[in-house]
């Protein structure tokens, strides 16, 4: 049995986790940003990246502590590459690099999308590939064909806004507060979700995309013109995106090759609603329906050390002069779309 050290600081959460090669999460912590990043709304780069600074070192001691490990007895030290942002990248990949020069252990440099595509895969070893993967979180909205380590096609991405952008801009708009998806979902639980007429871009068209700018604007007018309870329109909201998804992932998955399972991962989830609503149309579809517990759906170091594991059993890993991404698509092949879909 092999022990691989994640490290995960693409974002506003600072993460680190031990995790068997047998997908046992020996020892993980996770420190938030969120009260640092609440004033501002939003996740502010230069604050993420000073806070991943501060906590990375005492955080990677402590879970090394609680296993009772040295360095050396680690298999590997798999750390988040890209994307991201890329100063908080960077603390985590050269801290990374630091360790395993110091250790003589293999550096493992995972992309993030990666960890959340196979997430699925440490909480249940019975998922096999390929499987469809809707990506979901703050920065990316995809579908995508899963064939393997490594292996991704993909079938669908964003043309403008990720679902998780727009369900923070949205909390912004009904004035929530950060982190907005959490609290557009407990508000949408008090709503009436057919109350206010909003619009699912390109729902209905051929091309299998997404598109969720024009809703957020149509949140924001629907709200300024006062006709609506702040729950209607986060009820109404939350449907819209849910209608978008289910009709987005029907033109997609027309046009591949059938998969045996839906699977679904990012921070968007965690949403209950969603989840069900792709449950039920995994069901309609003759699919297995799969998605990791909600620790593993946002920002975490376990799905980084999973990552790594599951390269390291394929022989694989990377130079100390790896250089850290801001932008890196699991499909690099896939044809540019119009819009910003070049995210990934």
């Amino acid at each position: 049995m092999g022990i691989v050290l994640g490290i995960e600081s693409s974002c506003d959460e600072t993460a680190v986790a031990l995790v068997t090669t047998e997908r046992e999460i020996v020892s993980q912590r996770i420190a938030s940003q969120i009260e640092a990043h609440a004033p501002y709304g939003g996740v502010v780069p230069e604050i993420a990246a000073r806070a991943h600074a501060e906590k990375l070192a005492p955080m990677i001691a402590e879970v090394m502590d609680e296993a009772d490990l040295e360095l050396a007895d680690l298999d590997a030290i798999a750390a988040t590459a890209g994307p991201g942002l890329i100063g908080g990248v960077m603390v985590g990949l050269v801290s990374a690099k630091a360790l395993a020069m110091a250790s003589d252990v293999p550096l493992i440099a995972i992309n993030h999308l990666e960890g959340h595509a196979l997430s699925p895969r440490l909480a249940d070893a019975s998922l096999e590939f390929p499987y469809a993967l809707l990506l979901v979180s703050g920065g990316h909205c995809q579908i995508l064909r899963v064939e393997g380590v490594g292996q991704y096609r993909r079938l669908a991405t964003t043309i403008d806004d990720a679902l998780g952008e727009a369900f923070d801009k949205t909390a912004k708009i009904l004035g929530l507060g950060y982190p907005g998806g959490p609290a557009v979902e407990k508000l949408a639980l008090e709503g009436d979700a057919k109350a206010v007429p909003l619009p699912r871009p390109l729902v209905g068209s051929g091309e299998p995309h997404f598109s969720f700018a024009g809703l957020k604007s149509a949140v924001m007018r629907a709200q300024q013109s006062g006709e609506h309870s702040d729950a209607d329109l986060a009820a109404s909201f939350q449907q819209a995106a849910i209608d978008c998804l289910l009709d987005r992932l029907r033109v997609s998955l027309d046009a591949s090759e059938p998969m045996p399972a839906l699977v679904v991962a990012g921070g968007v989830a965690a949403n209950a609603a969603i989840r069900s609503a792709l449950e039920g149309f995994a069901a309609k579809h003759d699919m297995r329906f799969v998605a990791p517990p909600m620790a593993l759906c946002t920002d975490n170091a376990a799905m980084i050390a999973w990552a790594g594991a599951e390269r390291l059993a394929l022989g694989q890993s990377d130079p100390l002069d790896f250089v850290a991404r801001p932008r890196w698509p699991l499909d690099p092949e896939a044809e540019p779309v119009r819009g910003a879909g070049a995210k990934g």
